[in-house]
């Protein structure tokens, strides 16, 4: 038996077919634009994006030759929504959660519902990142739309119902909205009171692994996919991946090294709102019934794109030209022991807990006899640095980590798994397969096309861990006494650099 996964991020879409042990049987990638056509507009282009998943679909059941199929499962990027007809017309572009229409909205919001009310609901606090702001500007700006549409399908919906399926959404994207409750687990009608929206403009909401519909025979003629195949709903792209690497119980937790590196933990019920507010920490449904998580994050691999485009931009178009990357050969300038280096990652908007708009990033320990593999290696234990200071609190909240997965781009370097490996003082296992969304949207088919009875035997089955990394515990004592040193960074500069920002700006 075979399982599709179709993960569906902000500049790229894969589709992947696996066996139900978890090998990789086809895989194919598109890339797509974001469309940043006025001054504070962030969007995709609904339309075209819809298109480059098709050609993705097509190309894995072309490589495949006929493979059948058993079930499908979509993972996805969140808040963004795509508006339709009911004859699954696409009537507009999706707006991101960085496109700043919608601000507008929160002064009013907040004389309203106070952030310990609003996630007393919702699990997250108040902000323009989520669809409710944008849902509001469309309504006020753009009232034909909001008339004529049908429905605003998050993008998991979204491809579900393009495939033939109710217009229904998982309990994790319904979340991103900040329309979602998640105790009654439905849209909260205080807060669809509160902003003026309609509840038949959104999709029914479900639990990840409910059987929403079946292939087509359009979409069969089209794509090649056999005819009712049966649909899965699917989950938030971060608990896809969490489910793809084997991420499912608590005391475990995802670490995604990509453009931002994100730490999910799971839990097993919500936890005190304040505890997780002060700790700017969300509460979401897992993917696996029953289950929690929340997002640690901070830049990750944007900083050593950084590094890379300032330090080795030749090399990297040497590189390039050969079809290669010149991440290898950087990272292999770097040594295990700890850099005498210092890095504040600050150098755009933070993570959690603080989101610090206001700051700028600092490197401190430049010698003359000072390498530029010194100088990555520190900005690599910079960024541990920053998301293991969040990870020294979850204790009062009753969230435990004991170990890691690792996931994304970055987990390809073994020097780096094993640095934050002794920066945390935890173990680090890497799956076979890095890339977990589509693998986790797969799994979430499997489950709910019932050919597992469960997530556990699922992810049994279909995860397998490659390699293991240790802590070292002689390099982590030597890393306690840099952590306390970086703790002294932002403290001591934090005035001196919101003055310089100011004056940037």
């Amino acid at each position: 038996m075979n399982l599709l996964g179709i993960d569906v991020g902000t500049t790229g879409c894969k589709v992947a077919i696996f066996s139900s042990d978890g090998k990789q049987i086809a895989l194919a990638y598109r890339e797509y634009n974001i469309c940043l056509t006025k001054s504070g507009y962030a969007e995709l282009e609904s339309a075209l994006v819809w298109k480059k998943i098709q050609e993705s679909m097509q190309e894995v059941m072309s490589s495949s030759k006929g493979l059948p199929i058993s079930a499908l499962s979509v993972s996805s990027l969140a808040e963004s929504f795509v508006p339709v007809t009911k004859e699954r017309k696409i009537l507009g572009n999706s707006t991101l959660n960085f496109d700043t229409r919608g601000d507008e909205f929160l002064p009013l919001l907040r004389k309203t519902i106070t952030d310990d009310q609003i996630y007393q609901k919702n699990g997250n606090c108040l902000g323009n990142q989520y669809s409710l702001t944008k849902l509001m500007w469309i309504k006020k700006y753009q009232p034909e739309l909001y008339t004529d549409t049908y429905k605003f399908l998050l993008w998991g919906a979204f491809v579900s119902f393009m495939l033939g399926s109710e217009p229904m959404v998982d309990f994790s994207l319904a979340n991103r909205t900040l329309l979602f409750d998640i105790h009654r687990q439905d849209w909260s009608d205080d807060l669809l009171r509160i902003t003026g929206l309609d509840r038949e403009k959104l999709p029914v909401v479900v639990p990840t692994g409910t059987v929403i519909g079946h292939v087509s025979h359009e979409v069969s003629q089209t794509l090649n996919l056999p005819e009712g195949i049966s649909i899965i709903s699917g989950a938030h792209d971060q608990c896809a991946n969490a489910v793809g690497c084997g991420v499912i119980d608590s005391g475990h937790a995802v670490y995604g090294m990509g453009t931002y590196h994100c730490i999910t933990p799971v839990f097993s019920s919500p936890r005190e709102n304040n505890l997780m507010i002060d700790r700017g920490l969300n509460t979401e449904h897992h993917a696996v019934p029953g289950k929690y998580v929340c997002f640690i994050y901070n830049q990750g691999g944007s900083l050593v794109k950084w590094y890379r485009d300032t330090f080795a931009v030749n090399e990297q178009a040497d590189y390039s030209k050969r079809g290669e990357t010149v991440y290898p050969a950087l990272l292999s300038e770097i040594s295990q022991k700890p850099s005498d280096i210092l890095v504040l990652p600050h150098f755009t908007q933070t993570g959690s807990p603080r989101f610090i708009t206001d700051s700028a990033g600092v490197i401190v320990g430049l010698h003359l006899n000072t390498t530029r593999g010194e100088i990555l290696k520190g900005i690599i234990e910079g960024i541990s640095f920053y998301l293991r200071e969040v990870l020294d609190t979850l204790p009062d909240t009753g969230i435990t980590i004991h170990d890691f997965r690792v996931v994304g781009g970055g987990s390809k370097s073994d020097i780096w798994i094993q640095t934050c490996a002794d920066i945390f003082g935890l173990p680090f296992y890497r799956p076979v397969i890095t890339e977990a969304g589509a693998l986790g949207a797969a799994i979430i088919a499997g489950v709910g096309a019932e050919i597992f009875s469960n997530f556990e035997n699922a992810t049994d089955a279909m995860v397998k861990i490659e390699k293991e990394f240790l802590p070292n515990k002689y390099i982590h004592n030597l890393y306690e006494e840099r952590y306390q040193n970086y703790h002294l960074l932002w403290p001591l500069m934090a005035d001196y650099l919101h003055n310089i920002s100011k004056k940037i700006d």
